[in-house]
C-alpha cells in the first residue's frame, strides 16, 4: 500500500489579536474641528480599495511658501479615522507617520505585531512585508493613514493594497509629484470664510464679545487653519476680542518687518504676538530659548524627555535670571507655550508629546540668530543622546529619536562631526541595527561612512567605525557580497591604522569571516576563522572571551563548510575551553554544547546527542531553574533529539512536560507554546497514538485559523497534518475532504510547483488508494513525479518518495 508523505510544521504560531486593533499614535484632534463641505469627517467617495490624497492646494498670489503647509491636512486624516472607528466599520486603522522609509516600516512593523501575523525574530523589513502581504489578502476592512509623506519614492514597494481596505495620504507635495500612483487627489487649501467664521465663532464660546470682527480676522489671517488657530489660543488666553487682535497684529507685522499676504508672513506675525504673551507668563528669554531649542527638532514629535534633561535644564538656565528651583519648571515653561499656541503637548504619547507645526517653525526660525540656532541645535544633540536609552528603547520611541537627530544635520551638520557629537549620528545607525530595520540601516551606514570619508577622511577613527557598521549591515540586508567587500576593506585599514593585534582589527577580521560564511565562501571563512582563533589567542589568551567565542565559530563554518567530523572535533575543543574558563553553566559554554549537540543529531550520532541534551538542560535548570524560558527551550530541544533517536516514548513525556511548563509560565497561545503542542502532536502520530495525534492537530489548526486566516501558508500545512492524521487513524471520509482542501489551498496559496503543494497531492492520492481509488491513485501521482522531476533537485526526497510510492501502486 502506498504510504502517505507527512510534513510537519513546527515554526511558532501567534497569539490572537483581539478585534478591532488601532496601532499608531495620531496628534490630537483640534477642538473645536471644523469639518470642510467636499471633505468632512471621513473619507467620502473613497471605494474599498481605493486611495485619497490630501494634499496642497495651488499656492495664492503672493505665496513665495508653498509646501509649508498649515491647511488642515492631517487634522482632516485625523477626523477620518476617528470617525471610521466610532463607527465600528473597521476591524483596524493604522497611523503611520510616513515621514521617511524608516518611520514608514516602524509603523508597518507594529501593526504587523499587533495583529500578531509576525514572528518576533523578524526584522522590521519582514514584517512590514507580511504586513502588506496580510493587507491585499485579508477580508477584514482596514484604514491605513500614511501622514506626511515626503518623498515618493519612499513609498516604493510599501504601497499598502487590498480589496477590504483604504488608504488616506498626507502630503505637502505638489500633486503632480504622485502622478501614477492611481489615487485620488483632493486638495487641501485654507478654510472658506464660512468655515474660517465658523471656527472662530465656536472656539470663542466663553464671551460672545471676543467675536467681534471675526470675519475682517479671518480674511486679514487668509483663512490660514494653523494662523487661526494661533489667533484663537491667544484671544483665549488674554481675553481678547478679534478686533483688537486683528489691531495687534498688523502693530506685529509692523515690528516684524513681514509684509504682503503669504502664509509665512502672516504666520510670522501672529508667532510674535504669541511669544509676547508667552514672555508675559514665563519671561521672553526663557520663551525664545526654548523656541530656539524645539525648532532644530523633528515637528513630527519630540519625547518630553529630551526637553528636561540636564543638558537642556542648563541651556535653559541661562536665560532665566534666577536659576529655577521648583521641581517641573521646563515642563510649566512647555505649558505656556502651548497656551498661546507656538506648540501642542500630547500628554498620551511619550514618543511625539511636544509638536511645532512646520510652519510655525520657520516662522521662528527667522528670528533666531544663526549663530544661537546652531547652539540651541547643539545642546539639543546633547540632550537627545543623554535622553536616548541605552537598551530596550519601543519602536516609536526610537523612531521619534532618529528623526530628531536627522533634522538636526542641516542646521548643525558641520559641528555633527565634532568628537564630542558626533555619538549622536553613530546612535542613530545603532539605533537602526537594534531595531532591525535592516533597509534603512545599510543605507544610513552608508551614507554616513561616505560623508565620514568626504569630512574626516578615510583613516579617521569614526570613519573606520561607520565602514565597520556598514558591513554587517549589508549582511542583514542581504547583499553578502557587498558586506565581504566593504568587510574587507575596513580589515586592512585597521591593519595599516592599528596593527594586526589590535582589539579593532581582530573585531574586524572576525567580522570578514562571519560576511564569507554569509556569502556562502565557506572554504574562505573556515580559513579566517583560523586565522581569528590563532590572532586571539595569541594576543588575548586562550581564555579570552574573544578567544572562545573564535573557537564555536570556527565549528559553524566548518559544519557549514560540509565538514562534520572536522565541526565535531572543534566543537567538543570549545566546549572544553569553555567550560575550563567559564564554567559549565556559563551562557558560551551552554550554547557551544548546543552546537555540538546539533551537529551530532545531524550526523545520526543520536546515541551522544540525546546524552548532551539532558546535560545542557541540567544546568540549565541549576542556572536558571525549571520555569526559565531558556529551560524550557532546552527542554523541548532534548524531546527533539529524543525523537530523532527513535526514543519517541521519552520525547513524548518530554514534550508533554514541556507543554505544561510553558502553558504555565507562558501562557496557553504563546508563540512557543503552540509549536510545542504542535511538535508533541506530530511525536504521538509517529508513536501510533492517534487520538492524542488527532486532538493535538485539530487545535494547532484552530489556532492557525484563528490568528493567521484559513489561508496562511501555516494554517494550510496544518490543515495538510490533520488531514494525515485522519488518514493514519482510518478516518477516510474525514481525511479525503481535508486532503483535497488542502491540494486546493495549496495550489493557490504556493502555486502548482511548490513541494507543498506538491506533498499534499502525493497524500491525496496514496488516500485514493487506500479507499480503492487506484485510477486517480495512479493519475494523481503520476502527475506529481513529472513536476517533481521537473521542478525538484535530482534525488530529492519527495521525489524519491513519490516514485516509490507509485512503483507500488503499479506492482
Amino acid at each position: 500500500m502506498a504510504k502517505h508523505i507527512r510534513k510537519s510544521v513546527t515554526s511558532p504560531a501567534r497569539s490572537q489579536a483581539a478585534w478591532p486593533v488601532w496601532v499608531g499614535d495620531p496628534p490630537p484632534l483640534a477642538a473645536p474641528f471644523v469639518a470642510r463641505e467636499g471633505i468632512g469627517h471621513g473619507v467620502v467617495g473613497l471605494p474599498p480599495g481605493g486611495m485619497v490624497v490630501l494634499t496642497e492646494a495651488d499656492a495664492a498670489p503672493g505665496q513665495s511658501h508653498p509646501g509649508l503647509g498649515g491647511t488642515g491636512k492631517t487634522q482632516l486624516a485625523v477626523s477620518c479615522a476617528r470617525s471610521a472607528w466610532r463607527s465600528k466599520d473597521l476591524d483596524l486603522v493604522t497611523w503611520v507617520p510616513a515621514r521617511s522609509q524608516d518611520s514608514i516600516l516602524t509603523g508597518y512593523a507594529q501593526a504587523a505585531s499587533a495583529i500578531h501575523i509576525c514572528d518576533p525574530a523578524d526584522d522590521a523589513d519582514s514584517a512590514a512585508a507580511g504586513f502588506l502581504g496580510w493587507l491585499d489578502g485579508t477580508s477584514r476592512p482596514w484604514l491605513v493613514v500614511l501622514d506626511d509623506l515626503r518623498d515618493p519614492a519612499d513609498l516604493a514597494g510599501l504601497r499598502p493594497r487590498g480589496q477590504a481596505g483604504r488608504v488616506v495620504v498626507t502630503t505637502r507635495l505638489p500633486a503632480e509629484s504622485l502622478a501614477g500612483q492611481g489615487c485620488t487627489v483632493v486638495r487641501v487649501g485654507a478654510f472658506s470664510e464660512r468655515d474660517a467664521l465658523n471656527y472662530l465663532i465656536t472656539s470663542l464660546r466663553e464671551d460672545p464679545g471676543q467675536r467681534t470682527g471675526a470675519l475682517d480676522l479671518a480674511g486679514e489671517l487668509g483663512c490660514l487653519p494653523v494662523a487661526l488657530a494661533l489667533a484663537v489660543a491667544l484671544m483665549n488666553n488674554r481675553g481678547q476680542s478679534c478686533r483688537e487682535y486683528q489691531a495687534d497684529l498688523a502693530r506685529s507685522r509692523q515690528m516684524a518687518d513681514t509684509h504682503g499676504d503669504g502664509r509665512l508672513a502672516t504666520v510670522s506675525a501672529a508667532c510674535l504676538l504669541a511669544v509676547g504673551r508667552a514672555g508675559e507668563l514665563c519671561t521672553t528669554a526663557l520663551a525664545w530659548y526654548m523656541l530656539s531649542l524645539v525648532a532644530p527638532l523633528d515637528e513630527g514629535g519630540i519625547p518630553a524627555a529630551v526637553l528636561t534633561t540636564m543638558a537642556a535644564s542648563e541651556y535653559l538656565r541661562a536665560a532665566a535670571s534666577a536659576a529655577p528651583t521648583a521641581d517641573g519648571w521646563v515642563a510649566d515653561v512647555l505649558r505656556d507655550l502651548s497656551r498661546v499656541g507656538l506648540l501642542t503637548m500630547d500628554t498620551h504619547s511619550t514618543a511625539q508629546t511636544v509638536r511645532m507645526h512646520r510652519l510655525v517653525k520657520e516662522a521662528i526660525r527667522q528670528f533666531i540668530p544663526p549663530a544661537a540656532l546652531e547652539a540651541a541645535a547643539m545642546t539639543a544633540a546633547s540632550a537627545l543622546l543623554e535622553a536616548w536609552p541605552d537598551s530596550g528603547c519601543p519602536p516609536e520611541l526610537g523612531q521619534a529619536m532618529r528623526a530628531c537627530a536627522l533634522a538636526l544635520r542641516p542646521p548643525a551638520s558641520g559641528l555633527l562631526w565634532s568628537p564630542a557629537v558626533y555619538p549622536l549620528l553613530r546612535r542613530v545607525g545603532h539605533s537602526l541595527d537594534e531595531a532591525r530595520l535592516v533597509s534603512p540601516a545599510a543605507r544610513y551606514w552608508r551614507e554616513l561612512w561616505e560623508d565620514s570619508v568626504r569630512t574626516l577622511g578615510e583613516d579617521d577613527a569614526r570613519t573606520l567605525h561607520a565602514c565597520d557598521r556598514l558591513g554587517p549591515a549589508l549582511q542583514a540586508a542581504g547583499q553578502t557580497g557587498e558586506a565581504v567587500s566593504v568587510c574587507r576593506q575596513a580589515l586592512s585599514a585597521w591593519q595599516q591604522k592599528l596593527g594586526s593585534v589590535d582589539p579593532a582589527t581582530l573585531a574586524a577580521l572576525s567580522r570578514l569571516a562571519e560576511a564569507c560564511l554569509a556569502d556562502g565562501r565557506h572554504a574562505e571563512a573556515v580559513s579566517l576563522y583560523e586565522d581569528s582563533l590563532a590572532a586571539c589567542g595569541s594576543a588575548l589568551g586562550p581564555g579570552h572571551p574573544d578567544t572562545l567565542a573564535s573557537r564555536t565559530a570556527l565549528a559553524a563554518a566548518l559544519r557549514a563548510a560540509g565538514r562534520p567530523e572536522d565541526a565535531v572535533t572543534a566543537y567538543r575543543r570549545a566546549v572544553q575551553a569553555c567550560e575550563s574558563s567559564l564554567g559549565a553553566g556559563n551562557e558560551q559554554t551552554l550554547a557551544a554544547m548546543a552546537g555540538l549537540a546539533s551537529v551530532l543529531q545531524a550526523t545520526g550520532r543520536l546515541g551522544e546527542a540525546v546524552p548532551l541534551r539532558e546535560r545542557i538542560l541540567r544546568e540549565h535548570e541549576r542556572a536558571l531553574g525549571e520555569a526559565h524560558p531558556d529551560t524550557l527551550a532546552a527542554r523541548a530541544a532534548l524531546a527533539s533529539a529524543c525523537c530523532a533517536a527513535g526514543k519517541t516514548k521519552q520525547g513524548i513525556a518530554v514534550y508533554t512536560k514541556t507543554l505544561a511548563g510553558l502553558e504555565r509560565v507562558l501562557g496557553h497561545d504563546h508563540p512557543d507554546t503552540l509549536a510545542t503542542r504542535g511538535n508533541l502532536a506530530a511525536a504521538c502520530h509517529t508513536a501510533g497514538r492517534f487520538p492524542e495525534a488527532i486532538a493535538l492537530y485539530e487545535q494547532t489548526l484552530a489556532g492557525r485559523e484563528r490568528t493567521l486566516g484559513p489561508d496562511h501558508r501555516e494554517t494550510v500545512v496544518a490543515r495538510g497534518n490533520l488531514a494525515s492524521a485522519y488518514h493514519s487513524a482510518g478516518r477516510m471520509l474525514l481525511a479525503i475532504p481535508l486532503y483535497e482542501q488542502t491540494v486546493s489551498d495549496c495550489e493557490r496559496v504556493a502555486g502548482p510547483s511548490h513541494p507543498d503543494t506538491l506533498t499534499a497531492r502525493a497524500n491525496l492520492a496514496s488516500a485514493y488508494h487506500t479507499v480503492g481509488r487506484l485510477t486517480d491513485a495512479v493519475a494523481g501521482l503520476e502527475r506529481t513525479l513529472a513536476d517533481c522531476e521537473r521542478e525538484l533537485a535530482p534525488g530529492h526526497p519527495l521525489t524519491v518518495a513519490i516514485s516509490d510510492n507509485l512503483k507500488v501502486l503499479s506492482a
